[in-house]
């Protein structure tokens, strides 16, 4: 088996790079609370096979602006414990802002992962069961490739190698803040219209805290050359001036990566003849990558 990177290893041209990506169950769909369930497993297992930790839980609170617009109700229909507390109850256990007269839910089973420490991880482990890896080589066409099966997980890059693909992708900001003390849980306010997530927040291994407005970047080319935006940063700053107390308002560093998405926001994984395709990430698919590399494994062994 040949597993091929157009860069190297832990590059931060996409979508994956960065100490650390937000794991949860809370989520507005059953389906995904299932997936997310199915993922923790799948963390675990890599956990064990790679000999350190990974998962780093404390938490996450779900700031919506009425009960009805959380994940209550696929929570309770996945069977998952959660607890809503009002603003006054969240801020006396928390030292985290929330909008007056909002809800806050609470479930415990989220916070982040070492995404830089599972990427390397999973990269090792395939190297140690025979995987061959190649760097800096990137692929131009599918029909150059001599395979029995070929699993398409090019984020970005990936409508020019399958160009029919309903996604597009934009170039998001997120920002660093210096925050002392225990980690916090993370922390996902949604949108009263849209229900989507607006704005969210991460325990940082270095600087802290983590910081990022979902789905405001502009859309552009993969290869295409790009900063931070300031005006995201400005946005992020003044989220993070009402809801850290404790944080310094004043960011340390802001960086870019990749989205790759689909209108609903949901994932393509899908069998075209001899070709996988593990697609569109959406902005959320970090979390759910070991139960998403158990179902292309599965398609790419159906056809060997």
């Amino acid at each position: 088996m040949l597993l091929v990177e157009q860069f190297r290893v832990g590059h931060d041209r996409g979508s994956s790079h960065g100490r650390s990506r937000i794991v949860r169950l809370a989520y507005p769909e059953v389906e995904f609370v299932e997936l997310a369930k199915e993922a923790f497993a799948g963390w675990r297992e890599l956990e064990r096979e790679a000999g350190r930790q990974l998962l780093q839980l404390n938490g996450l609170l779900e700031l919506v602006e009425s009960a009805a617009q959380s994940s209550q109700d696929a929570l309770e229909a996945a069977g998952a414990e959660y607890e809503l507390l009002d603003v006054e109850e969240a801020r006396r256990r928390w030292p985290v802002g929330v909008p007056d007269g909002w809800t806050v839910l609470f479930q415990l089973e989220a916070g982040i992962v070492r995404a830089d420490l599972a990427h390397r991880a999973f990269v090792d482990g395939a190297l140690a069961h025979g995987v061959r890896l190649e760097e800096n080589t990137r692929i131009e066409s599918l029909e150059d490739v001599d395979a029995k099966a070929i699993v398409v997980t090019a984020g970005g890059w990936v409508t020019q190698l399958v160009p029919d693909l309903p996604v597009h992708t934009t170039r998001e900001t997120v920002a660093y803040f210096r925050r002392d003390g225990e980690p916090l849980p993370s922390v996902v306010q949604l949108d009263p219209v849209t229900r989507g997530h607006a704005m969210y927040s991460l325990h940082d291994p270095v600087h802290g805290l983590k910081a990022g407005a979902h789905h405001a970047g502009a859309r552009v080319g993969p290869d295409e050359p790009g900063e931070a935006d300031p005006a995201l940063v400005e946005r992020i700053v003044e989220w993070v001036a009402r809801t850290y107390p404790d944080a310094d308002p004043m960011p340390v560093a802001a960086e870019t990566c990749m989205y790759t998405s689909t209108a609903d926001e949901h994932f393509i994984l899908e069998r075209r003849g001899k070709v996988v395709i593990g697609s569109a990430c959406s902005g959320h698919g970090f979390k759910f990558a070991p139960a998403i590399g158990t179902r292309l494994a599965a398609l790419a062994a159906d056809i060997l």
